[in-house]
């Protein structure tokens, strides 16, 4: 566990895995925290370095009350990136995560070795559902969310086999700060990279859940297609968030990927 003060905010990052490997960054998704990428890491960090944080507005970062952009959150990356004296890197992240990775491969494409966009899209969602969700947890919080939520993360076959970890993960989300949680759903409201991400000029694979009802797979094939040699994989037996039920198999989607984007 550690902290640097980045921008205006705190923001609590993870640091494993071998000094001089090749570094690898994951990003979390609405909603959860950096422990999403637990199972993960642990299959990665003997071959490469991993950085691992939590988002602003998430787990033990500081969460401001107020709308995030997209560049709020592309800047505390880069500048906790900065902080840790790291220059070139592989960015993955998961929905919200997955926005965030894309904005950085524009904006800051030399930095980046290639991307792995997990459960995410250009666009996700409409404006209209956006501000729906951020008036339900600014009026009823967290909790008002949390049973739907755990429907759209996971599939139906996790939640029945695994009610121990569902009541855990759960947990996790309630524990988000709603003004964190609400700030960025106003980044995915306000979020739309469809006549961007033609411009990604970095290796690009695209994952998703075969179960994923909130990014599902039509949607994901549909921002591959617009990125040049962009990959696409489905990932079986998993919904929004395959580091959770699909760790293994992600793992070993990320370590051919960056297989080939450091060696191909």
């Amino acid at each position: 566990m550690a902290f640097a003060q980045i921008n205006d905010i705190l923001v609590h990052y993870g640091d494993y895995g071998r000094r001089k490997a090749p570094v690898l960054v994951l990003v979390n998704s609405l909603g959860t925290d950096a422990r999403i990428w637990e199972a993960v890491t642990a299959r990665l960090q003997d071959r490469y370095r991993i950085i691992v944080y939590d988002k602003r507005g998430h787990g033990l970062s500081d969460a401001p009350e107020r709308d995030y952009s997209l560049d709020d959150h592309i800047g505390d990356l880069s500048g906790l990136l900065d902080h840790l004296g790291v220059e070139r890197f592989t960015l993955a992240g998961v929905s919200v995560g997955g926005l965030i990775a894309q904005g950085m491969a524009l904006r800051h494409p030399y930095r980046i070795t290639g991307v792995v966009l997990c459960d995410t899209a250009a666009r996700i969602g409409a404006e209209a559902m956006w501000n729906e969700r951020i008036t339900l947890v600014r009026s009823g919080g967290m909790q008002a969310l949390g049973d739907a939520v755990m429907m759209r993360w996971f599939t139906e076959r996790y939640r029945q086999e695994r009610p121990v970890e569902i009541a855990g993960w759960r947990n996790m989300f309630l524990r988000t700060p709603a003004a964190g949680y609400a700030g960025t759903c106003a980044t995915l409201r306000d979020t739309d990279l469809r006549e961007q991400v033609g411009s990604i000029a970095v290796p690009t694979l695209m994952l998703v859940g075969a179960d994923d009802v909130s990014t599902p797979a039509e949607l994901v094939r549909d921002t591959a297609a617009l990125i040049p040699g962009a990959r696409f994989s489905v990932i079986e037996n998993a919904g929004h968030i395959p580091a959770i039920e699909q760790p293994r198999v992600l793992a070993e989607h990320i370590s051919t990927f960056l297989n080939e984007a450091h060696h191909g």
